[in-house]
C-alpha cells in the first residue's frame, strides 16, 4: 500500500501551515530527520544522488542539502521522495505516535508486490514459521 496523494499533500500543507504561524525562527519544522530517511532509503537502495536526481528530475546538490542540512523540499519533490523510497511520511509528522506502517513494512509490501503467487506462498509460509517460533523456548 502506497501513501495516497491526498494524505501526502495533507501532512505537507500541515508543515507548510505550521512554519507559516510560527515566529520563532527555532520553532520551524525541522527536516533533518526527513532528510536522513531518504539518504538512507538511497543507500539502501544503492543509488547515488546523481541516479535519484535524474529519476526525479532535481539537481543532485539539492538532494544532498535535503539529505545532510535538512533543506525543506519542494512539495513536489517532497511527494517524489516519499513515493519513490515508499516512505512513511507519519514518522516525521507524528513522531511520538507510532505510524500504522512503518517504512520498513511499506518497503516490504512494495517488494512482495512484484512476486508471483508461488513465491507469495514461500513468503506466508516463512512468515508463520517466524511466528511459531516465538513460542517455542531455546532448549
Amino acid at each position: 500500500m502506497q501513501l495516497s496523494n491526498y494524505d501526502t499533500l495533507l501532512g505537507y500543507i500541515f508543515l507548510c501551515a505550521l512554519e507559516f504561524t510560527l515566529t520563532n525562527k527555532d520553532e520551524l519544522y525541522d527536516f533533518r530527520a526527513f532528510g536522513l530517511a531518504i539518504k538512507e532509503a538511497r543507500n539502501k537502495q544503492g543509488l547515488t544522488r546523481d541516479q535519484v536526481g535524474g529519476i526525479i528530475h532535481i539537481d543532485p546538490r539539492y538532494l544532498t542539502n535535503i539529505e545532510n542540512k535538512g533543506q525543506h523540499p519542494s512539495l513536489q519533490v517532497f511527494y517524489k521522495l516519499v513515493t519513490l523510497f515508499h516512505l512513511s511520511v507519519d514518522q516525521f509528522f507524528y513522531p511520538d505516535d507510532a505510524p500504522s506502517k512503518s517504512t520498513r513494512r511499506r518497503q516490504l509490501e512494495s517488494v512482495l508486490d512484484g512476486f508471483d503467487d508461488k513465491e507469495l506462498i514461500i513468503m506466508e509460509a516463512t512468515a508463520n514459521g517466524i511466528t511459531q517460533s516465538k513460542g517455542v523456548e531455546d532448549v
